[in-house]
């Protein structure tokens, strides 16, 4: 199914966006749920699936983690079933993700979503990313407070709240309904009867994330290995003193391995296009052989790339689940980072280069791409 979303992006992004929340009535018309509760079910009885369980009773909170073995046990009220990217394993939800294409891909994260009974709820907290929170079937009321310092406190160690907050934003929604959450804003909402509710989450990595990330670069490519030299070692009055001179030295060996553009973009291409939730990979069996997939696109077969699968491009160069795609044909590399469905039009006269197809098969062969059926 298509979404299409009723929104001024450039109003958008200079009046709310990472500024102030705000809730965007029937941001899509006669929405449809792409998925049952029962189906959300399932997937949470999934090993690999990411899914947790929170109910409340008397001011008391309960987080269990899955895979589930069943759900007999729960009570009418006050608790959520809550998955983590679901746009991975269920492709119908990934359509979802489309329409916030207008934001960048790389910021993108992943969809989770939640089933909630009336009171089911995670209690008031703090988010450290940007989130739009979808109403599917169901009404379901938010309160979002202003940004704040708020003391966090931890009722359950999985549930890192925040104590109760003054609203700006106090809101029913409805079905189509969309709450956008900015970084630091506290939010609450709670189910007024059951409800389903789209949560697309952005990727905002740290400081330690992308110091730890580059180091980790580093070290598998054994960089950095040229040492400290101070063929003018500076005088100093007390021998233990680590002088300024020396200091800056240090800090310029340390940023002359970030300012090499060839490494630093390598790195970066290869670290936020890897996803942080497993996908749900199938390889072909038996794997695609170069001139079937040649055969299949010429016929008018499409391919469609992998629900929550990182597609991110840098200076021409394009990066697949943390790995670069090399190619001369730069035209067919953008049209795989581009679009989510491909043909043989997107792909012209790279399809006739064998080397060009070896690689086209070779994602198809690792479940990135598969062909429609």
């Amino acid at each position: 199914m298509d979404y299409h979303l009723s929104l001024n992006w450039p109003d958008f992004i200079e009046r709310y966006w990472q500024k102030r929340p705000v809730v965007l009535k029937r941001g899509f018309t006669d929405f449809v749920d792409p998925i049952s509760p029962d189906e959300l079910a399932g997937l949470a009885m999934e090993d690999e699936v990411d899914s947790r369980l929170v109910s409340h009773h008397e001011g008391k909170w309960q987080v269990s983690h899955g895979p589930f073995q069943s759900y007999d046990h729960l009570s009418e009220n006050n608790w959520s079933l809550l998955v983590q990217a679901v746009n991975h394993w269920h492709e119908p939800t990934a359509a979802l993700m489309r329409p916030f294409r207008a934001l960048p891909d790389w910021r993108i994260d992943d969809l989770m979503i939640s089933f909630s009974v009336p009171g089911g709820g995670v209690g008031p907290h703090l988010d450290q990313y940007d989130v739009f929170i979808i109403q599917g079937t169901g009404r379901r009321r938010w309160r979002v407070g202003d940004k704040v310092p708020m003391k966090q406190h931890c009722p359950h160690p999985d549930l890192l709240q925040v104590d109760p907050f003054e609203a700006i934003i106090d809101e029913e929604m409805e079905p189509g309904d969309i709450l956008y959450i900015p970084p630091g804003f506290p939010h609450e909402g709670y189910s007024l009867e059951n409800s389903l509710n789209y949560s697309v989450g952005f990727r905002a990595p740290s400081g330690k994330e992308l110091i730890s990330g580059f180091a980790d670069y580093v070290l598998q490519r054994e960089l950095g290995t040229h040492r400290y030299t101070d063929p003018d070692v500076p005088a100093r009055e007390h021998p233990a003193d680590i002088v300024p001179q020396e200091l800056d030295k240090l800090r310029e060996m340390m940023l002359e391995m970030i300012g090499q553009p060839e490494h630093f973009n390598q790195w970066f291409g290869e670290f936020i296009s890897q996803t942080r939730h497993e996908l749900d990979v199938s390889p072909p069996e038996p794997p695609y052989q170069a001139d079937e997939i040649y055969d299949a696109l010429q016929q008018g077969d499409k391919l469609v790339r992998l629900g929550g699968l990182r597609v991110l491009r840098i200076n021409g160069d394009v990066f697949v689940n943390g790995e670069k795609i090399d190619s001369p044909h730069r035209p067919a590399l953008e049209a795989l980072a581009s679009h989510i469905e491909l043909n043989a039009e997107h792909f012209g006269d790279a399809l006739e280069d064998p080397s060009f197809l070896a690689m086209i098969s070779a994602l198809v062969n690792s479940g990135y791409w598969f062909f429609e059926d």
